[in-house]
Parts: C-alpha cells; structure tokens; sequence
C-alpha cells in the first residue's frame, strides 16, 4: 500500500539543530517546492498515497518529539516583528519568521562527525532551515513542559514555531506509524496538556497529520468521533493561545479529490474559527505548484471564514514525486523550497518543512531514525542556500 501523507514512528527524541537566526533562502525556482524537515522530535511523520488511485498506507515514522531539554539560546539575531496578517486574525505573521529549534537528530549528527565528508552539504543545506518539531508519544506528564520549551525559545528570539501533535488514536491505521493515545479521552486530556504550553506567541500547529485524509480505514461511528475529537482540539488550542493558527491535515493532490477532502475537513472543525485553514503534502513528494492549485480548490469547497489558508510542505519535493506511487524513502528525490512564510502565493501561508529530511521511512533505516546517506542524497540534488 502506498503509504499515507506523513508518517512517523515516534522515536523517543532526536537530536537537534543548531538554533540559527533566519528563515534560509529559497533554493528553489518557485515552480516546483523542496524542502525538509530538519528538527528532532520524535521520528517524523506519515506519508500520503502517492496517487489518488493507490490505497493510502499507514504511516510509517513519527517525528521526534521535542526533548524536555530547554532550547540552547544559540544565534538568534535580532527578533523579527511579527505583525498578523489582515485575515481575520488567524493568517500566518506578516513579518515573523520561522524558528529552528536546537533539537534534531540531523544537528547531533553534525555535530557527532566533523570530519565526515557529508557534513558541510548536510549542515548547509538540511540542518540550516528550520523545521517543524514532533510530538509523537503519549506522555502527559512531560508533554506540557516540552511543548513550553519550544515556544518559549522561539518567543525569546521573537521568531514563530512549527508544532506537529501526533498522538491521535489508531494513527496510521496500524501501520508502520501506527500508536498515539489508547483512546480518545485520553487524546483529549493530552491534547489540553499540549495547549498549556502554547504560551501566548504566535505558533503554528500541523494537526495530526494523515488523521483526515486517511480516516477512511476507521468505521463511521469511530470515523465520527474522531473528527469531533480533532474539531475539540483546534477549540481547546486558539483557546489557549489566540496566535496559534491550527492547520488541518487536507492530504495531498494525488490523493482525496478536492471535494472529498473539503467535505472531510468540515466534519473535522477545519472550517471552524479556530481554524487557520489546511496542510497537504507532509511526508510526500508533490510538487509545490500541483499543491498550491489543490490547496486552493480545497479551500472554495471548504468554505469558511474568508481568511482560511494553505500549509505545503516542500521537504522532499524538490524533483518531484516518483514514478509508480513509490512512498518509502524512494532514489532520486531532493529538498525543495526553503522554509519561509512569505510565499508570494494567494491563499498559501507558509512553505515549511514539516517531515524532516533524511529521517527514514522506514526502507533505508529504521522508520524515523536519521540516515546521513539518505540525507546527502536529498540535499547534494538541491542547489546551495
């Protein structure tokens, strides 16, 4: 089966990046998205069916969770304002910039081999771009003083994090990724756990990914109650943070078509006021224009206030998807587009780089686990920063 939009087998924590001031520079045409996901946290995420027509997979690797460790200071540069955009309150930051958390299994490994001849290419081109942070274990007593030590080390340099909760019931409907909470009640005690330690900065959170798009594998009653749990989460978060923008899970453009996948996301609260709008593409290899286009067909059969949104994930698309719906650490692909919140697009908030590139899928190393060779593969393909 081909496995679903961003999988990832919660590895207990990685090792980090080093804290670095900006965004990276765009290392794409804008044509087509690269772009990767560099943080620790717990092994990264699903991967959606590579075509509408293969049945999605389950997920194979959750990201790292994020470490108690507080995050190191490191070179923060002078703090970028960060002025909300004129929609409604829950557009991305006119003027933030995105924050690269020192914790990742990519920036432990550089620094682990300073004469490995891979590291200046890993390190320029994967460990340099900030990246989303995964939180894949059911832990309630450590999950609220973990997410606390993300957006506190990104409100000190005034810069905006990427938090991925994934800890859904039966994610990845037992797949490779398969874990989260044993039930939904014990989902939404963590996920009110997760929200006290959102602070009061503007945050951005990619709401369990594959849980929408790959929902299908779950009977109607339990399909039901999942959305209604994942609507409660996106209330409880707005409610406890006001900047938080909570994006939802939209799949991918070769997979729900864009009807479908809207009418999925209403169930699910994505059209909702605590909703920021959708994500697509995590863990894939789509190309940015197709999930631009998608995105944005997604959004007018969503409806919804006006000022909802598109997340793209550019990690790994930066040659595209594979031929014959390959998902599991497939030859030939490379980062794409830098991270950054300016995308110049319509309706498309942010480019970021929500799986983490060269955390495996599960084919060149064990699911989630950091693989240099993997990594230099995705990042030699891609032109320097």
């Amino acid at each position: 089966m081909v496995a679903v939009a961003s999988g990832a087998v919660a590895l207990a924590a990685a090792a980090a990046m080093v804290a670095s001031s900006g965004e990276g520079d765009d290392t794409d045409d804008g044509r087509r998205g690269r772009a990767s996901e560099p943080l620790r946290q717990e092994a990264s995420g699903p991967r959606a069916p590579a075509s509408a027509s293969a049945s999605p997979s389950p997920t194979t690797s959750p990201s790292p969770s994020a470490s108690g460790r507080t995050p190191a200071a490191g070179a923060s540069a002078s703090p970028a304002p960060s002025a909300t955009a004129g929609r409604g309150g829950r557009g991305p930051a006119a003027s933030g910039r995105l924050y690269r958390h020192p914790e990742s299994q990519v920036a432990d490994w550089v620094r682990a081999n300073p004469g490995d001849e891979r590291r200046a290419v890993i390190e320029s081109r994967i460990a340099a771009r900030p990246a989303a942070v995964w939180f894949a274990d059911h832990t309630p007593a450590t999950i609220t003083s973990r997410v606390r030590a993300v957006t506190a080390g990104a409100a000190a340099q005034g810069r905006v994090p990427v938090l991925v909760p994934y800890v859904i019931p039966e994610r990845d409907c037992g797949g490779a990724s398969g874990g989260g909470a044993p039930d939904l009640d014990a989902y939404d005690a963590w996920i009110d756990r997760f929200a006290a330690g959102l602070g009061s900065g503007e945050v951005i959170v990619i709401l369990e990914p594959d849980a929408i798009a790959y929902a299908d594998c779950l009977p109607a009653q339990r399909r039901a109650a999942r959305f209604a749990s994942l609507a409660r989460a996106g209330r409880v978060l707005t409610a406890a943070d006001p900047r938080a923008r909570v994006y939802y899970d939209a799949g991918h453009s070769h997979w729900n078509g864009p009807a479908r996948q809207a009418e999925l996301l209403r169930q699910a609260g994505a059209a909702s006021a605590s909703s920021a709008g959708i994500f697509s593409n995590v863990s894939n290899y789509q190309r940015t224009a197709d999930e631009v286009a998608y995105a944005r067909q997604v959004l007018a059969a969503l409806g919804g206030p006006a000022g909802l949104g598109a997340v793209v994930d550019t990690s790994r698309n930066g040659n595209g998807a594979p031929a014959g719906g390959q998902w599991c650490d497939p030859d030939g692909r490379a980062v794409g587009r830098a991270p950054t919140l300016d995308t110049g697009e319509a309706r498309v908030d942010a480019y970021l780089w929500v799986k983490l590139p060269g955390e495996s899928d599960g084919c060149k190393g064990e699911a989630g686990s950091f693989s240099p060779s993997y990594a230099y593969e995705l990042a030699r393909s891609a032109p320097s920063p």
